[in-house]
């Protein structure tokens, strides 16, 4: 696991990073099949394993959380907990240093759009 024995956090993207990107109309439909990447089932039990806590994350209206949360179960994608709405826009993410520790308790991995999750290392 890690330094302080609780279990990591991992905020991950849907559309482009799980799945290849699809177009508003194929997500709109909650019988659309998504197409998995390279690497994301594997990592996502890895990551499961270890404990971490799954929380996806997408730009699609809440509106579509019925037909989200169908695709997602289709295409074998578990996780704890899924925050829509997001918006497309450019996102940060916030966090303290803990005390008596320099140490980063968040970090940010950027991938290239539709390659997976195969070489990704936490």
């Amino acid at each position: 696991m890690n330094n302080d024995h609780r279990p990591y956090t991992i905020f991950c993207d849907i559309d482009g990073t799980l799945t290849k990107q699809a177009t508003a109309s194929e997500v709109a439909n909650p019988e659309f099949v998504l197409e998995l990447l390279p690497g994301v089932i594997q990592k996502l039990k890895e990551w499961d394993q270890k404990g971490y806590n799954i929380i996806l994350t997408t730009g699609r209206k809440e509106s579509m959380r019925f037909s989200t949360e169908s695709q997602l179960k289709r295409a074998g994608i578990f996780y704890d907990k899924l925050i829509m709405g997001i918006g497309g826009g450019k996102r940060f993410l916030i966090n303290n240093f803990k005390r008596d520790s320099d140490i980063p308790y968040a970090s940010s991995i950027n991938i290239p759009i539709n390659t997976g999750l195969t070489d990704i290392e936490i």
